[in-house]
């Protein structure tokens, strides 16, 4: 008998816990904004040449920008986040600080060219730093530190007849770049990206039946979008905020699906915001 009651209020205590887990909080809007990097730091895989870069410094990609900033501006973001890591932000913070009193000229960075310039507009006190660069597993790190082993597996990485940057190793040019955040924001774009993450070199294998590639895309790219993920529940403080992340497009494909399931949060598109600002733009 006493083992039944113990059951019986087992399945009680889940049952409730189940009841006030369905119960939905007050959630923090978010904007997600995926972009290319202005500056063209080239430190992704996928390049862009010399040739095919732009400077956003110049007409008309500062009037494109400002149009940009003019239209995300009127969802009214409390908090403005950006892919820096945390360990950064006492220079983000200093920079901002002194573009805010006119003594710092904007560079072509993203940072500066739409997080700077719409936190000074909104009167934001700072710029959230929250990225971060994933963790390995310890036999990841090892791998890595093996010459051999970790020239086997760059082989892979970019020469495998299966490998995604065989056919694509460079990024076109960017006419507009209001289109060109439209379509990188584009859901079926986004949702199609994440299988790039399941292909080489996730399947890469240093021997028969290990999981070398796995471990490897779960550091590399899960882990760190869960920890930008976590960086963002951190700068979270209350329901009423409403957060914009500026960030590379890539991480889309798994931060808005995080996003989008989460509970504390309500994912909101800038897809209607960039197509006000073409609007915009085009009726000059």
């Amino acid at each position: 008998m006493k083992k039944i009651l113990i059951l019986l209020s087992g399945v009680i205590l889940a049952n409730a816990l189940f009841a006030q887990g369905t119960k939905t909080p007050p959630q923090t809007q978010i904007m997600t904004l995926g972009v290319f990097h202005l500056a063209y730091h080239n430190l992704d895989v996928q390049k862009t040449k010399k040739k095919d870069q732009i400077s956003v410094l110049e007409e008309p990609y500062q009037s494109e920008i400002i149009a940009i900033c003019n239209a995300i501006e009127t969802f009214k973001p409390t908090i403005i986040a950006i892919e820096r890591t945390p360990n950064e932000q006492g220079v983000i913070d200093s920079l901002f600080s002194l573009y805010k009193s006119d003594q710092f000229k904007l560079k072509k960075d993203e940072i500066f060219q739409l997080a700077f310039r719409m936190g000074k507009k909104l009167n934001l006190p700072k710029i959230h730093c929250v990225n971060d660069w994933g963790k390995h597993y310890n036999d990841m790190e090892t791998l890595f530190k093996d010459s051999i082993r970790a020239a086997n597996f760059e082989s892979y990485y970019f020469q495998s007849p299966d490998s995604i940057y065989m056919e694509k190793k460079t990024s076109k040019q960017v006419s507009n770049i209001i289109d060109e955040f439209i379509q990188l924001n584009n859901p079926k774009k986004i949702k199609e990206s994440l299988s790039v993450y399941l292909l080489n070199p996730f399947k890469y294998e240093e021997k028969a039946g290990d999981f070398a590639g796995v471990d490897f895309e779960t550091g590399r790219w899960f882990n760190r979008n869960l920890r930008i993920f976590r960086n963002l529940q951190r700068v979270a403080q209350k329901p009423e905020e409403r957060i914009l992340l500026i960030i590379g497009s890539g991480h889309l494909n798994l931060l808005n699906m995080f996003l989008d399931v989460s509970k504390e949060f309500d994912l909101v598109s800038p897809l209607p915001y960039l197509e006000n600002a073409k609007m915009k733009t085009y009726t000059k």
